[in-house]
């Protein structure tokens, strides 16, 4: 179970010098220090990368090639978590002894929808759909200029199978398009109606 600081220090209030047992603790292994303020039992490996990604920094949601990987939409496995956030206006890196978090900024507006929760090792974690992840992944993507432009970027550079966007909601991805306000997400529903 993750522990912030407070938590630590109330656990450790009979010690002369909480803080500095804290210290102690971290070089000799016993707690993993994940980021300032944020502690894990090493003992524990019960934790999901997943559900600390939103506790590393927050409000997040796991998406972009993080969701694409778990729902098997892109066939490369992806080593560190990348979740969307808001109203940061600047995306942030973290390196932990855990691994790597990856925030990438979006719109308010495309931020709350077509979020799900998911559970592993008995944690929960919030993810985009896959309609969800792959829009995020397109705003991040820069200027795509046309749909043959997309349909490349798509199949050929992240490597989607044409018969897995077939399975995907098309009503989602028409609500979602307009909410990130790209001309990339006016490619993305000429395409989708072209494959299916």
């Amino acid at each position: 179970m993750f522990k912030d600081h407070a938590m630590l220090m109330h656990e450790l209030r009979e010690y002369a010098s909480p803080k500095a047992k804290i210290t102690r603790l971290i070089k000799s292994g016993e707690i993993i220090q994940v980021r300032r303020g944020i502690f894990l039992p090493a003992a524990d490996r019960g934790y999901s990368l997943k559900s600390l990604a939103a506790i590393v920094y927050g409000p997040s949601y796991i998406s972009f090639e993080s969701a694409l990987s778990y729902y098997g939409l892109i066939p490369e496995k992806v080593n560190a978590i990348t979740s969307a956030t808001f109203k940061k206006n600047k995306n942030r890196i973290f390196h932990t002894p855990l691994g790597d978090f990856y925030y990438y900024y979006l719109p308010a507006a495309a931020y709350p929808y077509a979020v799900k929760c998911e559970q592993e090792g008995g944690a929960t974690f919030l993810i985009a759909s896959p309609e969800k992840a792959l829009c995020d992944l397109l705003f991040r993507a820069g200027r795509v200029g046309s749909c043959e432009a997309l349909r490349k970027l798509l199949h050929e550079d992240w490597r989607i199978e044409p018969g897995s966007l077939e399975t995907l909601d098309f009503a989602t991805f028409e609500f979602l398009a307009p909410l990130y306000r790209k001309t990339v997400f006016k490619h993305l529903l000429r395409l989708l109606k072209k494959e299916a």
